[in-house]
This record gives structure tokens, sequence and C-alpha cells, in this order.
């Protein structure tokens, strides 16, 4: 049966968008609504049991929401909060949200669990002492394909970005800055650069690879893959992992010229309805336990060490999921380098889509 990224949700307890999960104790007395926390986030990205240890550890509900990708989610904040507790943005993101204003610093009293972060994920560069996001996930972006169809390991971003030898067996990545920064790492430039002729250079490759490409997808491409639509995908480790236990033909890599780096994290956006919800649902997630339940479900690297030393041989020995060292070294994490550079990129994406 063909995997898909809403089966997955419902076989963790969870189906559609505007989800809901109420826990026993979460229903009050005489007829009135549970309280409820709000959740805005990435999809197949909870653990199967979280949401109902949740509600049943704080008496509360858990609605869900989905977006596909950064650009989604900053566009629905954009003109104020809708009434979210808890989002999931990535790395890049939370600079551009905690610079629009869009984010709450986090009061690290009322996250206690916060201990069990590795020390190395503390204090990154997008966000110094952790003041507005908490660390989730670490993510890789590489080449998810399947080895029955492709000759040889995908080595290099060439295979996706620049050859036409799988003709309309590919798909990359609709957000634009990431799929331009991956084809600037490809072109011998710094992911993170903020030179116009290089963005030049990159559209203009993806407008000779279109002819090339199946799909631009947002958060699925995965399921491309796993359904036989796509032979090679850019993707993030984590996905790839998910459908490699449903299909042992489907493999990873990070390219010889580096991928990008991300890290998830989990934010209180300002004017959250239920900001002690907020702060006891991001200490729970962050609990041993919790944290254990999400990384074997979700099989992104988790950057809670306490959680870690719960997890199988399978999950911690993964090179799929944590990836070489020497393939590391040569990637990079994205940064927020301000709207007019985020404006480029989206117009060069917009021209690429239509050409």
């Amino acid at each position: 049966m063909v995997h898909s990224r809403r089966m997955f949700l419902r076989q963790a307890g969870l189906a559609g968008i505007g989800l809901s999960f109420t826990g026993a104790l979460g229903a009050c007395s005489r007829g009135k609504p549970a309280r409820s926390l709000n959740l805005y986030t990435w999809d197949t990205y909870i653990g199967k049991n979280t949401v109902a240890d949740f509600a049943k550890a704080a008496g509360a509900g858990v609605n869900i929401s989905l977006f596909a990708n950064n650009d989604e989610l900053f566009a629905k904040l954009r003109s104020g909060n809708q009434g979210y507790d808890v989002i999931v943005p990535s790395n890049d993101f939370v600079e551009r949200m905690y610079a629009a204003g869009m984010l709450t610093e986090l009061d690290h009293a009322k996250i206690p669990n916060l201990k069990n972060i590795a020390p190395q994920f503390l204090n990154p560069p997008f966000d110094p002492g952790r003041r507005v996001s908490v660390p989730y996930t670490w993510i890789v972006t590489g080449i998810g394909y399947r080895k029955s169809k492709v000759d040889g390991v995908p080595d290099s971003w060439k295979w996706v970005l620049d050859s036409d030898r799988y003709k309309g067996r590919i798909a990359l990545l609709a957000e634009a800055s990431e799929l331009f920064e991956i084809g600037a790492k490809y072109l011998g430039h710094p992911a993170n650069t903020n030179d116009p002729a290089v963005i030049a250079q990159v559209k203009a490759m993806l407008l000779k690879q279109k002819p090339n490409i199946a799909a631009f997808h947002d958060d699925n491409g995965q399921d491309l893959l796993l359904a036989g639509d796509v032979d090679l995908v850019i993707e993030y480790n984590g996905d790839i992992a998910q459908v490699m236990r449903d299909d042992p033909d489907l493999a990873f890599v990070v390219p010889r010229e580096g991928g990008i780096l991300a890290s998830d994290g989990l934010c209180i956006p300002r004017n959250a309805p239920n900001p002690d919800l907020a702060y006891a649902f991001i200490d729970f997630v962050l609990g041993a336990k919790a944290g254990a339940d999400i990384a074997r479900t979700i099989r992104y690297p988790t950057p809670n060490q306490a959680a870690l030393a719960l997890m199988p041989d399978d999950y911690r020995n993964s090179q799929v999921i944590f990836p070489p060292a020497a393939a590391l070294a040569a990637c990079e994490y994205s940064r927020y380098r301000g709207q007019e550079m985020n404006s480029r990129y989206e117009q060069a994406m917009t021209q690429v889509r239509a050409g």
C-alpha cells in the first residue's frame, strides 16, 4: 500500500488538518469545552503517543494544524497570531520571525527539561542563548533515491540540478531559499550568499533543468519516491528514513558539495492564547520518554540526549538519520539574510516555476 503523510498521521492517532484530540482529563464539567493547546506544525512530525500522553498529563486537548513549508507558516502569522500556542519553524525562519516581532521571548525557568538538550544545540548562531526557540530536531537536506532505478550513488547535486539523465524522474524542493542555497553550493559558492549574480546563475540552471523535473514538492517528496512517481528527490534525511522502513529499495545521500543543515524549533508566537499550556507542552516534549517517542516515530535526528539514550541501535547507528561527520563537514546552516534577499529568492523561484 502506498504510504502517505495523512495515513502516517492516522496511524499515529490523528487525521486530517485542523485535527483535535482531548484526553479524558480534558473534559470540563457541565459540558463546557476543554482547554486546548493549538499547535501549528509540519506533517508527520509528532510522536505516535505525544498527543494522547500530553492530554492525559496536562488535562487539556490538542488541536493540530499543518503547514507545508516555512513560507506558508510565515504568511499565516504575518498579519498576527490567529490563535496558535506553539509553532515549529526552521532555524532561518526563527531568525526571520524574531526580527518581525512574531515570537515570545522564552522563560527558561518554565522549561526545566531544557537540561535534556545536548550542549551543542543550546547556543546556535540563529538564536543565541535560545531566546525564542527550543530545539525539536536537527535536519540535513540531501538526495533520496531508488537504488534499483539509479545507476550508482547520486553523490552530487548535479544528478538532480544539472543533468537530463533521469528526465521526468526528479523532484525538487519548492521552498525558494533552500533550493537556491543548494544550487549555490553546487556551483561552488557559499549557501548563504548575498550575490545577485549567483542567484541569477542558479535561476538560469534551474530554468534549463526544468524540462527534466517531474515536480516541485511541498514536504511530500518522500511520498513521491515511495509511490514510484520519481526516482530522485531533494529531501530531508528524516523523511527518507521514514519511508525506508516501508521500502528497502530507497536510500539517502548527502552530496559531496554539502547539504543544508537545519534545526526546527518549538516557539511560542506572540499573543498565544494559552501560554501556560504552551510552556507545559514544550517541557513535556523535551522529556526523555516523550522525546524518544517522537524520534522513534518521525526518524529525524534528535538533539535530546536523554531521549537518544533510550533509542535502539538501528536509530543511533543509522547513517541516514546521523550522516557521517565527513559529509556533515561540508554542510551549512541556512541563515536569514533580510527581507530583500528573501524577496529576490521568491521572485527568482516564481520565474522558474512559470518558465
